[in-house]
Parts: structure tokens; sequence; C-alpha cells
């Protein structure tokens, strides 16, 4: 283990490209961690804190830029339905347990193929409109017209995103996030300024048991398949074409899900995963190595130690409207990625997943539908023409 950390620390790289690429998941990761910190009341420092470490550990664990992102089904259902604190980090304690066991049993290859991926489709579809609307509303129902924080800004900020995508190497969301803060610290400058400094550190965060059984069924049973394709699965094949002298084993990464968030929920971080997303978007910054992720890990644990108090008292006062329109890009970006469901069935099956997760404001539901469905067309049990 310790040759492995050794040898990896040797393949770490530290230049303008590294620094570049450890930007390019923040895109992902600011949005839903503003957005359960402001919606939820979730520690921002605690859930930045603890993605740091594990950015520190996967750096030292893996020699490629291998992202901790936020598990998106679990930040949409927190958000869209009011979640507690508890209720959100219980459900990422059950999926990160189901994960590593199918992880050490070996499972997860078998999981991979009997799960269609048109089913798991239609979560990602739904889990990113309902973020999409979500964040349309918070835009929506802002109180004031004009001013920081009013439908005008939210709207000319939406417009700005927009034109940002002739320039795929600016990180939009990080200047969207600073925006939010100043205008954040502008509403809240006496409360700020008038706290006391103090380092934050990490808190015991208690648990019950009525925090799992709520959890299970709306937030981790919808998070699972996601997981597995896009934290495991998805990340082995995407790191082959990349990184081809490189072998990402399965059951490693499985692994190192499964253990970030047994440590981290007892003490308030998010339910956190690696991604494909994640992965790409840090390589197209200019990631080529782990040295990336290690930096990004030292700088969010730095910031969250030295300025949690402040971020709690920001983000409790973040413009909805600038958090609407980061919300609404983080959703069609997770949405977008069901375009590969061209073929007439495997759409077919999509939409009724997504169509019947929303209608009935229940991820779970919706996903056992679509398997059915599934089951039914292959078996030939349901006509299809």
């Amino acid at each position: 283990m310790l040759s492995q950390i050794r040898e990896n620390l040797k393949s770490a790289k530290f230049n303008r490209y590294e620094l570049a690429g450890s930007l390019g998941d923040l895109g992902t990761f600011l949005p839903l961690l503003v957005g359960m910190s402001a919606t939820n009341g979730l520690d921002f420092a605690a859930g930045l804190f603890f993605a740091g470490f594990f950015n520190l550990v996967t750096g030292l664990s893996f020699a490629l830029p291998m992202a901790v992102q936020p598990m998106k089904a679990i930040a949409a259902v927190a958000i869209s339905e009011g979640l507690s604190v508890s209720q959100i980090l219980a459900a990422g304690v059950i999926v990160s347990v189901f994960i590593c066991l199918i992880g050490l049993t070996g499972a997860v290859t078998w999981l991979n193929r009997i799960i269609p991926k048109s089913v798991i489709r239609g979560i990602q579809l739904a889990v990113g409109l309902s973020l999409l609307v979500k964040g349309i509303q918070m835009i929506g129902n802002t109180k004031d017209l004009i001013g920081l924080d009013s439908l005008t800004t939210g709207v000319v900020t939406f417009l700005l995103v927009l034109l940002s995508f002739h320039f795929k190497k600016v990180p939009v969301a990080i200047l969207v996030f600073i925006v939010g803060m100043l205008i954040s610290l502008n509403s809240s400058y006496l409360q700020v300024s008038s706290s006391e400094f103090e380092l934050w550190f990490p808190r015991f965060h208690h648990l019950g048991w009525n925090d799992f059984v709520t959890a299970f069924p709306r937030a981790a049973l919808p998070q699972i398949p996601l997981t597995l394709l896009n934290s495991v699965i998805a990340v082995c094949a995407l790191s082959a074409d990349l990184f081809p002298n490189y072998t990402l084993h399965p059951k490693k990464v499985a692994v190192s899900v499964g253990l970030m968030n047994l440590v981290s929920a007892w003490f308030g971080g998010m339910p956190m995963c690696h991604g494909a997303g994640g992965l790409a978007g840090q390589y197209r910054f200019g990631a080529r190595t782990n040295g990336s992720i290690i930096f990004l890990g030292v700088v969010k644990m730095f910031l969250a130690v030295l300025l949690g108090g402040a971020f709690a008292i920001l983000c409790a006062s973040f413009p909805l409207s600038i958090l609407g329109v980061m919300l609404s890009f983080s959703g069609l970006g997770l949405a977008l990625v069901c375009r590969d469901q061209s073929e007439k069935v495997n759409a077919f099956v999509m939409l009724v997943t997504t169509g019947v997760s929303l209608a009935l404001n229940h991820i779970a539901i919706g996903m056992v539908v679509g398997l059915i469905i599934s089951l039914g067309i292959n078996k030939k049990i349901f006509s299809f023409e």
C-alpha cells in the first residue's frame, strides 16, 4: 500500500495544466453543495472539507485525475423534496454499504449486465429535469424584479451562462459561484464582520434509525444504479480510453466509493462518489495526473478549516436567483447524457421511467416501473411495434 502511494506521488505533476484541470469538475460540485447548504441546511464547510479530504485520498490511491462528486440523485431529491440533513447523510451510508458489498463480492459486473441502461438513463433524466425545474422555480420566485438578488439577475446570469458555452475552457460555474458569494457577502456583511473568527473542525453527527428508513426508498434506492453505472463502470471504461496505460479495477473503485461515505457521513459530509463526467471534465481542462486532485483536495480542506464559519453565514443568504441558475445548468448537464438512448424501444423505457418518477414525485417507483417494462419487452410479454 505504501509503495503504491509512493509510486502515485512520483507520477503526480503540479504545473499550470494540472491546476487548470483541478477546476474541471466544480461545475457539478459547487451547485449541488451550495444547493443542499442553502436549501437543506447541510454544513457547507463539512461538505467542502471531506470532499477535499477524499480528493487527497483519491489522488494518493489512483495515478489519474479521479473526480470526487456529490451523489446527484440524492442531492436532487434532497433539494426538491426538502430532506433533512440526517436523511441526506443516511442515504449516502446506505448507497455506500451496497456499493462496497458488490465491489468486495465481485457482483458489480453481474449487476451492470442485468440493469438496463435505458432505465438508468431514465433515472438520470428525471433527476436532471427535477433540478432544472427547481432551479427555474427559484429564479421565478425571487421577490424583486430588479436588484442584486432579483428576477433580472437570474435571467441575465442564465443568458451569460448560455453564451459561455462557446468558451469551453472558461470555468463559468466558478465565476457564477463567486458572483453569488459577493452578493451574499453584501447582504450579510454586518453579520460576517461581527462574528468571531474561529477555525472549523469536523463534529460528530448523529444518525437515527428513522433517518435510514425514510432515506432508503426516496433517495438511496434511485442513487444505487446511478452510482453503479457512472461511478464504477463508466469511470473504468472512460479511464481505459483516456489513460490506456493505466488499468482501473472496478472492485477498487467500488470500495473507494463505499469508504468515502462510511467515514464522512458521521461528520456531516455530503454523499460523494467518483464520476465519469468529473473525470472527463478535469481531463478536458488539462488534468493528466493525480497532481490536480491532490492540489484541489488541499485547497478545499484549507478553505473549509479557515473559512468554515463564514461559509455557513454566506450560504444561508446565498441569492436564490444565482442558485437557481447553478442548479438549472447542473440539472441540464445531467439530463443531456441521455441522448444516447436513440433507439425506439430504449427511448420508450427511458421516458416511461422518467415520466412515472416525475408524475409520482418518487424516483424509486419510476425505476421499478422502468425495470418491469424493460423486462416485459425483453420477454415479449409486452408487444412494442
